[in-house]
């Protein structure tokens, strides 16, 4: 059954436009941004599995999927470990997919974990570092971390011969495009003015000395030392001694993956609802994009409500159920007229509301840019059919 469209009446309907099939056929990469709460996740899915209908091996990257993502793909739960969705869980769904579809969770410490190991010059440093008390507070509470880390997944995946197209489902931050500036901030962090001291008082031995400090920055650090202990510093020491042994090849990763945020492979889908805070946010995300150089390939409006057009009149309705062989309670006819009146007027409103969205598109003329308006569906996604209507809408057959 295709999903519900606003009925031939309505002049209001968005045309039907071949979507994002052209993205999934002619990019590597694909990155869904946008606010929480969006259908961010769902719409990462839904062009998953619309690639895979057209043969390509897929890769979905998620950060924090929820449950009944993983229910609908047949799987008990998202696992940090790359899982390929049966092909008989699409047959069963009677949903033909000539490719490949693979879900994979990002775990931040691992991916952390997998980059010093590639960058450390031996593996007694390496140890060091994974062993380090600080390294381990870094690889899994600093902020940026997981922002870092989701690109240097995609950074790392992007090059795998096992998949044709690899979608992000951008990291669910305060401002969901933190990871545009995330590998430039961690390498700031540890090239900055502070740890230039701690490298400056440790001596050849890796022993932490006051004594080759400034008089202002040793007596900081005593005063720290003695709230937190000497053997604290000491830890800090000794991670900033073996970092700097992969600050260069650290800095160098960190330029390739802000150089590859820019390349003609990569795709950017930015994700809103009709709700006034997610269309500013989505316009400021376009903004930002625009600034650092990148393209807004694709706007995907989720949960729009559709704008009927002149409704049927009670008897009208009740002849057309009687010609059905269906029956309403007392007054049915009357609250079934109602719902779509409602309904219209939640559909007005999303009109409004998408306005200056549309508007924001205008200078995007000759970039290619185009909006795919998603139904407000009455149900949940939560089953292979269900995802497939998503991805049908987003990328027509």
């Amino acid at each position: 059954m295709p999903p519900p469209a606003a009925p031939a009446t309505s002049p209001e309907a968005p045309a039907r436009s071949p979507g994002l099939t052209n993205l999934l056929s002619s990019r590597r990469v694909i990155l869904c941004v946008g606010c929480g709460g969006v259908g961010k996740t769902t719409t990462t899915a839904a062009l998953g599995l619309a690639a895979a209908r057209r043969g390509k091996r897929v890769l979905c990257l998620t950060i924090d999927p929820a449950r009944r993502l993983a229910q609908s793909l047949g799987l008990a739960e998202m696992k940090t470990e790359a899982q390929r969705v049966a092909p008989s869980r699409f047959t069963d769904a009677g949903i033909e997919v000539s490719g490949s579809m693979t879900v994979m969770m990002l775990d931040t410490k691992s991916t952390f974990d997998g980059l010093i190991a590639s960058l450390a010059p031996t593996k007694e440093q390496r140890d060091r570092i994974l062993d380090n008390v600080l390294y381990r507070y870094i690889s899994t509470s600093l902020a940026g971390t997981q922002e870092y880390m989701a690109m240097e997944k995609l950074y790392a995946m992007r090059g795998s011969p096992d998949y044709d197209l690899v979608i992000l489902d951008t990291p669910p931050t305060a401002n969901a495009l933190d990871f545009l500036d995330a590998p430039e901030r961690l390498v700031g962090a540890i090239d900055s003015a502070a740890t230039k001291w701690f490298l400056d008082a440790v001596q050849g031995s890796g022993k932490f000395s006051f004594n080759l400090l400034a008089r202002s920055a040793a007596a900081v650090l005593r005063g720290i030392g003695k709230m937190t202990g000497g053997g604290f510093l000491e830890q800090v020491a000794a991670f900033i001694t073996e970092i700097n042994a992969v600050f260069g090849g650290w800095k160098k990763r960190a330029d390739e993956i802000a150089a590859a945020l820019r390349g003609p492979d990569v795709a950017y889908v930015l994700v809103t609802t009709p709700d006034p805070l997610s269309v500013r946010e989505v316009r400021f995300f376009a903004e930002r994009l625009k600034e650092q150089g990148m393209r807004r390939d694709a706007f995907v409006v989720n949960r729009v409500h559709p704008v009927f057009g002149e409704p049927p009149t009670s008897a009208a309705v009740a002849e057309a159920l009687t010609k059905r062989g269906l029956t309403l309670s007392d007054h049915g006819s009357e609250r079934l007229l109602r719902a779509a009146e409602d309904e219209t007027r939640l559909g007005r409103q999303d009109q409004l509301h998408l306005m200056g969205l549309e508007g924001s598109l205008e200078d995007e003329a000759s970039g290619g840019s185009f909006v795919v308006h998603v139904p407000a569906f009455p149900y949940d996604i939560h089953d292979l059919p269900r995802l497939a209507r998503i991805a049908e809408v987003l990328a027509p057959s």
